[in-house]
């Protein structure tokens, strides 16, 4: 994990707490949002550390983009998300990307078995999970086969993505401090 300097965390912090309000709410993350995450992201790297800022600006966000455009492509998650965590991305460059991820996607397993297990669903989730990873194994798009697996589709059951990404870039600023 590298250093991420004060207005930079300010920025991650605002972002993620209002992505998740908006996600939370309206079930969307606004592009002006997403926008502004992304030239916080790149403006403050560029300001505090020059053309090294914006290098890490940019493989933070295109680490991001790359791994959340897949997610998106098989209609896993949404755009907003895609944007949030591409804006993440040029804000934390793409180590500390690394580290908000997994910490985000443990955050999120556990609320989907919380989610799961409070719903009586754990059957039901654990056919569509195998369904999912039978078609990813045949290269073929699982969403095609079972509409419930796609967020955009009316029956599909979702959570709003930008939580667990939220606890996951604050449980990250609160590791950096502690290991500081």
């Amino acid at each position: 994990m590298t250093e991420i300097l004060g207005p930079l965390q300010v920025s991650l912090i605002v972002l993620v707490l209002a992505a998740s309000v908006y996600d939370l709410r309206y079930r969307q993350i606004p592009n002006w949002l997403t926008a502004a995450g992304l030239m916080a992201g790149f403006g403050f790297q560029a300001i505090f550390r020059g053309w090294t800022g914006l290098r890490q600006a940019a493989l933070g966000s295109a680490l991001a983009f790359g791994i959340y455009f897949i997610l998106f492509a098989l209609r896993a998650l949404g755009g907003g998300d895609l944007k949030l965590m591409t804006a993440i991305g040029a804000i934390v460059g793409p180590l500390n990307w690394l580290v908000i991820f997994v910490t985000s996607s443990i955050i999120n397993l556990v609320l989907v078995i919380l989610f799961v297990l409070r719903h009586g669903t754990l059957l039901k989730t654990v056919m569509n999970v195998l369904f999912l990873l039978g078609q990813l194994l045949r290269l073929r798009a699982p969403y095609r086969q079972n509409p419930e697996l796609d967020v955009s589709h009316p029956i599909a059951v979702t959570l709003p993505h930008a939580i667990p990404i939220a606890l996951g870039c604050l449980l990250f600023l609160l590791l950096t401090r502690l290991h500081s």
